[in-house]
């Protein structure tokens, strides 16, 4: 059976990396944290994941990272991306152009403490009249720009403000609740066939699927090597990196986000994201994450 690392709060760290099986969460001899498996080369980290199990540990499931964790993003990776944005934008010429280059597009999305795992509330902004989900495979990267494993990524998107202007990508794409992570990491030794993976993502309104879609990773148009060699240009990342690798399936125009939308995401080999969506309010203070208010 394939192995699966989760990080769970416990009471021994609120970010205690395990390794999760049918029987439960097991410690990892000399590692408590993502962020000491990420100063480790992916050889080293094999082998204590394949080796000698540690002990049962009880906690619950949170977003796997660590409290030094970035989160970056790449856009206008996929085709559909591409033509998604052209259509929203009032200057479509600038994704056609990034589609083509050979620089990526490359952004921050958030640290671990703006990062939300499965089941939680993820979130819309209330200035911003269409929202959308962006189902992305994410890589867990290492200190020596090695891929350690994949994850899944909601890198929710407030449309109508990235299409006004690209130079609002950073408000459109970096609030309360944009960024969600989870279920669990997948070793990259256990996939055999990256390209063969299916992403599948709906959103539920009730009883209705009012959305759903499919791609895989084969029509991703750059390599995961080609999206590191680029993160690392001018940085360094001491503690890991993860980074999400862009989104092959976005909703049309005439579909929104709305309070208590329910957004899944599955991965083949990787599991499924899920998440609630409510509103955040212009002033933060007045209503909190996890009220569905609109």
């Amino acid at each position: 059976m394939s192995k699966a690392l989760a990080v769970i709060e416990s009471s021994e760290s609120s970010h205690h990396l395990v390794i999760a099986g049918e029987a439960g969460y097991f410690s990892i001899p000399g590692i408590t944290t993502l962020t000491d498996a990420l100063h480790l080369s992916v050889s080293q980290l094999q082998g204590l994941i394949d080796g000698k199990q540690g002990p049962s540990v009880q906690g619950k499931l949170v977003a796997p990272v660590a409290p030094e964790t970035e989160v970056w993003g790449a856009g206008v990776t996929y085709l559909r991306s591409r033509d998604a944005r052209k259509e929203e934008s009032g200057v479509p010429d600038v994704y056609q152009r990034v589609y083509e280059a050979d620089r990526p597009e490359l952004f921050f999305k958030g640290t671990a403490g703006r990062t939300l795992g499965t089941g939680v509330d993820i979130g819309i902004r209330e200035d911003s009249h269409a929202s959308v989900p962006e189902p992305e495979v994410a890589i867990v990267i290492n200190r020596f720009q090695e891929v350690v494993g994949l994850t899944i990524c909601n890198d929710v998107t407030a449309r109508t403000i990235e299409g006004e202007n690209p130079l609002y990508l950073s408000q459109a794409k970096i609030y309360v609740g944009s960024a969600s992570l989870g279920p669990t990491i997948t070793p990259i030794w256990e996939i055999d066939d990256l390209q063969a993976l299916a992403i599948k993502a709906k959103i539920e309104r009730g009883t209705q699927i009012i959305w759903q879609a499919e791609t895989s990773l084969a029509a991703l148009h750059r390599t995961f090597a080609d999206l590191v060699s680029y993160l690392f240009r001018c940085q360094i990342f001491p503690d890991g990196v993860i980074l999400s690798t862009g989104t092959g399936i976005v909703p049309p125009l005439d579909i929104s986000l709305e309070a208590n939308d329910v957004v899944s995401i599955t991965v083949d080999k990787v599991g499924t994201l899920s998440n609630r969506v409510s509103v955040i309010a212009l002033d933060i203070h007045t209503r909190t994450l996890g009220t569905g208010a609109k």
